[in-house]
């Protein structure tokens, strides 16, 4: 029988001023950037940033709560393919991310609809 491995997933809350050190530490500790999305709760968006450790399993996520106007810096300066995550969050949330390596100014994917994932009249 093989070994299960299950280990203990962590979750840290940081201000959306903290993001680029943060970010910076865990590519330091060589973690992988295994996704980044965004969801809209309680008039405000939950960005969750979750990094990877291949040898232990382990994963670590950073959680950043911030107001519809707050604007958040990108991450693609040490993740370079964060690009397509935070494209995603600013098109389908409105999500205002500054300094995307490759932006696409919403036009990531072929919709009409503007920040479809957004409650309307938000």
């Amino acid at each position: 029988m093989s070994e299960v491995i299950c280990p203990d997933n962590v979750l840290i809350e940081i201000e959306a001023d903290r993001i680029l050190d943060t970010v910076m530490e865990m590519k330091n500790k060589g973690l992988r950037l295994s996704q980044a999305c965004a969801a809209y709760v309680n008039d405000k968006y939950e960005l969750s940033y979750s990094f990877a450790n291949e040898d232990t399993y382990e994963y670590t996520t950073l959680r950043v709560i911030i107001d519809k106007e707050t604007e958040i810096c990108s991450i693609t300066e040490f993740y370079p393919y964060a690009f397509l995550y935070e494209n995603e969050m600013k098109e389908l949330f409105g999500v205002n991310i500054k300094m995307i390596n490759v932006d696409y100014h919403n036009k990531l994917y072929r919709i009409e609809a503007e920040t479809p994932f957004l409650k309307k009249g938000v």
